[in-house]
């Protein structure tokens, strides 16, 4: 910081000193020639009331002192040392010397006025911020002369030493010191009185109410725009605070890392899909402890079916997460059973009824890739987002229930169209929330840049980080935790065929005959045995154990072929294990042998039962 023109400035322009003693050498030769003692007395009284207008405290004596003599000389020259003019003559001169010493009393304080707003004055001649900004730290900044009276006092000095401006201004800086330390306040004004500038000084020092302080202390010189030295800056810090803060800063680092540890550990991260390219991105708050409530999950059901998953538990912190990871497992095993999303939903609702002041939001999307549809069912979600192959964006058209935990209303669930090849987005409202916008702007906005990325990259990574950097202000800007999930559906199966079947005896044949016939059409007699033996197994189950009509479908991909059994039984079959004297229970486990990967799960209208066998290791046949 520079001194401001003429801070600190104590003498009149060089013209006005030989100007006023001028006038009074002019007075005293009129008192001596001319004898007008009563114009003269008044003369003699003006001048140096005049003088001492432009003169500091030396220069008004020095001029007072030579009318003074000037009207001594002027006696003694006309021997009127006992006359009344004489007298008259010396009182008058008293006068003007007691009004030139008042004067620069008055002088010398609203000088010492004017220092104390020396810095701020200083500070605000270049930038008015500047000033606010001294004022407003949170260190102990203050100036004092180079004698160590205090000029200047901000409030953060009044914090750490209790003493208000108007005590410690004009005060002398040694009261801040302990007695047993005086000699320190000595002998930092003699080094700063030398222009030294001193750096880190740790020191003890005394607040108003007697307590000892640990500062540490920087000092510098306060130098006029001409380099004369006029007195010196400070800033104190309070070391214990210092260190208070510090470790204070590095617990709450430490329970921000514990915490964000927690709620990955609890939210895992999505598997991979087979035939599934995914992408996710997920932002911590930057307030607080940064831990929120978002989850997201990809769940594998079986037969190319995919289950996603995404919430927002209301609220950040520990207490958010460890809902979150409630809701995580249990959304997880819920749809890993087979459940129907409104199934999935109406559960998850009742866990969160037993949880007491929660508001949370979820959806629930069964993605169906080979049908080219995903039933969805939402709980007060967002809407998800869908980019058709050919680059048009639109909104899932889903009904929007209550958050979980409303409870007494029943969750709806819908299919909805998903082309093979479209990419489904899914998010939290961190990504499209903002202060001052309007959430249908914020979603339009969302839906170009998603539009954008897509049609730049086919890339879901890369386009997750352009949709990012388009929907927020920075890395370091948002206030609530960001989640985005990128899902892109596989192309349609390579081919489909399906026979709807009688629940008789008669069905396990037929099934077989159009098993082999299907699959030499499609090149893969190579695994017609395996699949006519286990789909034997399973029809021959829903032909004992349940109604008609049976649906057989198959579906091949360049990868594998999944045989499914449907059936209007609603109990799903078990394994279990097997004595060598059962008679039953053989299907199963000879399913769980053979098959490269199995399983069941509730229809509309009762069950069904699929299996998969790889094809890839099979040639195509001549």
């Amino acid at each position: 910081m520079t001194a401001a023109p003429g801070a600190g400035r104590s003498l009149p322009p060089p013209c006005l000193l030989p100007l006023s003693l001028g006038i009074c050498v002019l007075i005293a030769a009129l008192d001596v020639l001319v004898g007008a003692r009563p114009q003269v007395i008044a003369l003699l009284v003006l001048g140096p009331l005049l003088a001492s207008a432009w003169l500091d405290v030396r220069h008004s004596v020095l001029v007072g002192g030579w009318a003074a003599l000037s009207g001594l000389v002027a006696g003694l020259l006309d021997g009127t040392f006992l006359t009344v003019g004489f007298t008259v003559r010396w009182c008058g001169l008293l006068l003007g010397c007691a009004l030139v010493v008042h004067v620069a009393r008055r002088r010398a304080a609203a000088e010492m006025a004017l220092r104390s707003l020396d810095l701020a004055r200083r500070v605000t001649r270049g930038d008015h911020d500047l000033a606010a900004l001294v004022e407003s730290s949170h260190d102990a900044i203050l100036a004092t002369t180079l004698d160590g009276r205090i000029t200047y006092w901000n409030t953060a000095a009044q914090q750490l030493y209790g003493y208000t401006p108007q005590e410690a201004i004009g005060a002398h800086v040694s009261m801040l010191a302990p007695p047993e330390r005086g000699h320190e306040t000595a002998m930092l004004l003699r080094r700063l009185s030398r222009g030294e500038r001193i750096e880190h000084f740790e020191a003890r020092r005394v607040s108003r109410t007697g307590r000892r302080i640990h500062v540490d202390l920087t000092l510098w010189p306060n130098r006029t725009p001409n380099g004369r030295l006029i007195g010196a800056y400070a800033i104190a810090r309070d070391l214990e605070q210092k260190r208070a803060a510090a470790e204070l800063a590095q617990l709450y680092e430490e329970q921000r890392h514990v915490a964000l540890t927690l709620q990955r550990s609890l939210m895992g991260v999505p598997p991979k899909v087979p035939g599934m390219p995914t992408a996710h991105r997920y932002l911590p708050a930057t307030q607080g402890l940064g831990v929120g409530g978002d989850w997201f999950d990809l769940v594998p059901l079986g037969a190319r079916r995919v289950g996603a998953v995404i919430g927002d538990v209301m609220g950040r912190g520990l207490e958010a997460a460890a809902v979150m990871g409630r809701l995580y497992s249990a959304a997880h095993a819920l749809a890993k059973s087979g459940l129907p999303p409104w199934q999935v939903m109406q559960t998850l609702d009742a866990v969160v009824a037993d949880l007491p002041d929660q508001f949370i939001t979820c959806c629930y999307l069964e993605i169906h890739p080979d049908a080219g549809e995903a039933t969805v069912c939402s709980a007060g979600h967002l809407p998800a987002l869908l980019v058709a192959p050919d680059g048009k964006v639109r909104t899932l058209p889903v009904p929007v229930s209550v958050p979980l935990g409303v409870g007494a209303i029943p969750h709806q669930q819908v299919t909805v169209a998903l082309p093979p090849g479209s990419t489904l987005a899914l998010y939290t409202d961190g990504l499209v929330e903002s202060p001052g916008h309007d959430i249908d702007t914020r979603l339009d906005a969302l839906a170009t840049a998603l539009g954008a990325a897509l049609a730049t990259t086919p890339d879901l990574e890369q386009a997750a980080d352009q949709v990012l950097a388009a929907l927020l202000p920075g890395p370091a800007k948002h206030d609530d935790d960001v989640t985005l999930l990128l899902t892109r559906l596989p192309q349609a199966p390579l081919a489909t065929a399906g026979r709807e079947l009688d629940a008789t005896p008669a069905a396990v044949p037929a099934g077989r005959a159009f098993l082999t016939d299907t699959l030499t059409a499609w090149h893969l007699a190579g695994i017609a045995d395996d699949a006519c033996l286990l789909a034997s197994e399973i029809l021959t189950n829903a032909v004992c154990h349940a109604a008609g009509p049976i649906r057989l479908l198959l579906r091949r991909t360049e990868y594998d072929l999944t045989i499914e059994v449907t059936d209007r039984s609603p109990h799903l079959p078990q394994p279990r294990q097997i004595n060598t004297a059962d008679e039953s229970g053989r299907g199963l486990a000879l399913v769980d042998a053979l098959a490269a990967a199995w399983g069941t799960r509730p229809a509309e209208d009762g069950k069904t039962v699929w299996f998969t066998l790889a094809t890839s290791n099979h040639s195509a046949e001549a």
